[in-house]
């Protein structure tokens, strides 16, 4: 397949799977009670909520007709209902918006960003690629997030943690999250941003396939073409050494990074999840006399919840195979 017939697939299955997820009753229009041989709104209930012809709209979703204005696209989104990271995605997969590229810059870790990550000091950051590959850690975000992984894992390219493979294939990191679902869904949401961007990304592609087989889960999202950006998000983890927090996930994007984020963890000041990620922090610095393995586990998370002075409940830790 070519890249002008990628992208108009594309868009086609993104065009008619939003409108099967769109009733009647949804947009303000008249049902009847008819019964219907395909789910969600008819192509020609779209196109007169777009006010385009219906022809027009069949070839658009067909991938038939090119390059379709700004407007014509603003329109089809108010009338699928989507909301702006979601809208940002249509204009992406429409083809004049899309900046192809036969070969993929590398993706690489520079002095530049090293620096950055030094600089946010013991907050836990994630350096990310385009396809989510872990590029990157400083040892807060190694412990908070993968503490069972080798430290120097996102060094090697060929094997490196992908975060997708991580929340759904992955029993550590499932169990990091206490609302899994939702999570599972940003993550979804965003490789669907990301193959928007890079079409034309062969291992984007076959992370895609392989999530698709060993994941019914991600498979059921995937089939929804929900998209989320790379914002900011609230999260309540469990982990398995200093119990349930609440944090922030803040996704900034590396200037000139190709698409490299840096994910930058943060607690609210003075709360019991503040104090869990400084104890989680005090024990990548062993005391004197005590040996770089050895780390405190029993009472990690009832001292963290004293030090904020703020009750919380504590989750002992999580056995894996």
């Amino acid at each position: 397949m070519d890249d002008t017939t990628r992208g108009k697939s594309l868009l086609g299955e993104f065009l008619s799977t939003r409108r099967a997820q769109l009733t009647p009753a949804d947009v303000g229009l008249p049902d009847y009670g008819d019964r219907r041989r395909v789910p969600g709104l008819r192509r020609e209930e779209l196109a007169q909520l777009a006010g385009v012809s219906v022809a027009y709209y069949i070839r658009l979703e067909q991938g038939l007709s090119l390059n379709a204005s700004p407007q014509v696209l603003d329109a089809l989104a108010t009338a699928l209902r989507l909301d702006e990271a979601e809208r940002r995605h249509l204009h992406t997969l429409s083809g004049d918006a899309r900046q192809r590229r036969r070969r993929l810059p590398a993706e690489r870790v520079t002095a530049a960003v090293r620096q950055l990550v030094d600089a946010l000091g013991d907050s836990p950051v994630v350096v990310l690629g385009r396809r989510s590959d872990i590029l990157a850690w400083n040892r807060a975000g190694h412990a908070l997030f993968a503490g069972h992984l080798a430290p120097d894992s996102p060094d090697r390219a060929a094997t490196r943690p992908n975060t997708a493979r991580l929340v759904f294939l992955d029993a550590h990191t499932r169990d990091l999250y206490v609302d899994w679902p939702r999570k599972a869904r940003d993550v979804v949401g965003k490789l669907r941003q990301a193959v928007g961007e890079y079409p034309d990304d062969p291992h984007l592609a076959s992370l895609i396939g392989e999530l698709t087989m060993r994941s019914p889960q991600f498979a059921t999202l995937w089939a929804q073409h929900r998209v989320r950006a790379w914002d900011m998000a609230e999260y309540r983890m469990r982990h398995p050494m200093v119990g349930e927090l609440d944090v922030l996930q803040h996704s900034l994007p590396v200037p000139r990074g190709q698409g490299i984020r840096l994910v930058v963890t943060t607690a609210a000041s003075g709360s019991a999840a503040q104090a869990a990620l400084r104890l989680l922090n005090q024990t990548l610095q062993p005391a004197a006399g005590m040996s770089a393995t050895a780390r405190p586990t029993a009472d990690m998370s009832a001292t963290a919840h004293r030090a904020a002075d703020t009750p919380a409940r504590v989750v002992p830790p999580v056995q894996h195979s």
